[in-house]
C-alpha cells in the first residue's frame, strides 16, 4: 500500500522496477489502477514464487548492498530492517543476530521496504507525519501459530505511537508497514496545517465492506510561517486541590521540560470555582507531562491538541552592568532591530547578592544592552532648492501673491 501510494503520488514506477531487478531476487513488481469501496487507488503487487528461506539481518543487508540504490536510500532501507529486527528480537526474547526473518524476510517484504525507502527519498520529503494507526481486530496465522492482533512485532514497533480504533476483523497494519511508519514518521496526529499539492492512494489487496482499503499520502507545503513550529497543549480542570499542590505540580512540569505551564481560574460544574492547568510542550515530552499531571494532581483526564506558534529569532546574550554580568536573550524579526530580555533567575541572583531592588537590576540590564547597540549615523538632508517667485496678477483685486514651491532633489 505504501508503494502504491508513492507511485500514485509521482514516483516513477520504472525507477522502482529497476531497483527490484537489481536486487537479484526472482520476483517482479507491477502496478495497476483498481477500485476499493468505489474509490480509485494504485495497487502494487510483488509477483514471486513461495520461499522457505529464513534470512538473518546480515543476509538482507547483503541483498540491499548489491542493489543499484544510492547510499542514502541504502541507509534508510537498512534502518527500517534494523527497527524490524529489534522488534522481532524483543518479541521472541532473543539476540538480534539470532533473529530469523520469516514472513518479513520473504521476497515481497524485502521489495516493499527497499522500494519504499527509494520512493520516499525520490519524493524528497522534508518531514513526514502520520495519523494514528489502525491495527485491525481478531487473529492472524503466522509461522509461530495463531496470534491476536496486532501481531507481537507490530505491537512492539507501535509502542509510543497512537493507535486508531477499528472494527475491521483483519490485520490492517503488518510488521512491515509498522516498521516503515515507525522509522520515517516524525510525529503522529491530525492532518497538519498545509497546502496540499498531490494526493497518492495505495490500495490493499482486499476490498473491505464499508471502508476503502487504501492508504492516503498527502504531499504539500507547511503553512507554519518561517520562525514558527508546532507544539502540543495539554489541559486539565481541577476543583479539589489546595493551591500549594497546584503550584508544586506546575513547578514539576517546568522542571521536566515543559515550554510553559500556567494556571487559569475557571468556573466548573455545580458553580464550583476551579483552575485549569495548561502545559505547552514538544511532542517528545508529552509522556513525561502526562505522568506528572496524573501523579501530582487528582485529574481523571487530560486534553491534548497540537498548535502552531510563530517565534522571534532568538539567541543568548550577556550584558555588563554595575552589578556584574547579566544573561538574557535577544529576539528579533527579520529586517527589524532586536530587543533584549534579561533572564529572570539571573536578575534575582544579582538583586539578592547586591541587596538592591529587582526592578533596578532590570533597568541596569536594559541600560547595559542599550550601550552595546550602535548609534545610527544620521543621514544628511539634501539642501532645498526653491523656485523663483512668480507674480500673479488677479486683476481688479488690486494685489499680488508670492508663492514659494520647494522641490527636493
Amino acid at each position: 500500500m505504501t508503494l502504491g501510494a508513492l507511485v500514485d503520488a509521482g514516483v516513477e514506477a520504472k525507477a522502482l522496477q529497476s531497483v527490484v531487478a537489481s536486487l537479484g531476487l526472482p520476483c517482479e513488481l507491477t502496478f495497476e489502477t483498481v477500485r476499493r469501496c468505489g474509490f480509485r487507488a494504485n495497487y502494487a503487487k510483488v509477483v514471486a514464487a513461495p520461499e522457505h528461506i529464513h534470512r538473518h539481518l546480515h543476509h538482507i543487508e547483503a541483498i540491499i548492498d548489491k542493489s543499484n540504490i544510492t547510499p542514502r536510500q541504502n541507509e534508510l532501507a537498512k534502518r527500517i530492517f534494523l527497527k524490524l529486527g529489534e522488534a522481532e528480537a524483543l518479541s521472541h526474547g532473543i539476540e538480534l543476530k539470532k533473529v530469523h526473518f520469516h514472513e518479513v524476510g520473504a521476497v515481497d517484504s524485502i521489495v516493499d521496504i527497499v522500494c519504499s525507502a527509494v520512493g520516499i527519498d525520490l519524493l524528497g520529503f522534508d518531514r513526514i507525519e502520520a495519523s494514528p494507526v489502525p491495527t485491525g481486530r481478531g487473529w492472524v496465522k503466522a509461522a509461530h501459530g495463531k496470534m491476536p492482533l496486532p501481531a507481537p512485532a507490530t505491537a512492539t514497533l507501535l509502542k509510543g505511537i497512537p493507535l486508531a480504533e477499528s472494527e475491521i476483523e483483519m490485520e490492517l497494519t503488518t510488521p512491515t508497514g509498522a516498521a516503515i511508519l515507525a522509522t520515517v514518521a516524525e510525529s503522529f496526529g491530525p492532518l497538519p496545517a498545509m497546502i496540499v499539492d498531490t494526493i497518492g492512494l495505495g490500495a490493499g489487496s482486499k476490498d473491505l465492506p464499508g471502508q476503502a482499503n487504501t492508504l492516503r499520502l498527502f504531499i504539500g507545503n507547511s503553512v507554519v510561517p518561517a520562525g514558527g513550529d508546532r507544539v502540543w497543549v495539554l489541559e486539565t480542570n481541577l476543583d479539589d486541590l489546595p493551591g500549594e499542590v497546584v503550584g508544586y505540580a506546575t513547578t514539576q512540569l517546568m522542571a521536566a521540560g515543559a515550554l510553559d505551564a500556567f494556571v487559569t481560574p475557571i468556573q466548573m460544574k455545580k458553580n464550583r470555582p476551579g483552575v485549569m492547568i495548561t502545559v505547552l510542550c514538544d511532542e517528545a515530552k508529552i509522556p513525561a507531562m502526562v505522568d506528572i499531571l496524573f501523579r501530582e494532581t487528582s485529574t481523571l483526564g487530560i486534553r491534548r491538541y497540537p498548535v502552531s506558534r510563530h517565534k522571534l529569532n532568538r539567541k543568548a546574550a550577556t550584558v555588563e552592568t554595575p552589578y556584574g554580568e547579566i544573561k538574557g536573550k535577544l529576539g528579533w524579526l527579520d529586517g527589524r532591530p532586536p530587543t533584549f530580555s534579561p533572564e529572570y533567575d539571573d536578575c534575582v541572583r544579582v538583586a539578592s547578592e547586591s541587596g538592591i531592588a529587582l526592578r533596578e537590576v532590570y533597568a541596569a540590564a536594559h541600560h547595559g544592552y542599550s550601550q552595546t547597540v550602535p548609534v545610527p549615523v544620521p543621514v544628511p538632508i539634501p539642501a532645498t532648492i526653491a523656485e523663483p517667485k512668480h507674480e500673479h496678477d488677479h486683476g481688479d483685486h488690486g494685489h499680488t501673491h508670492a508663492h514659494d514651491h520647494p522641490h527636493h532633489h
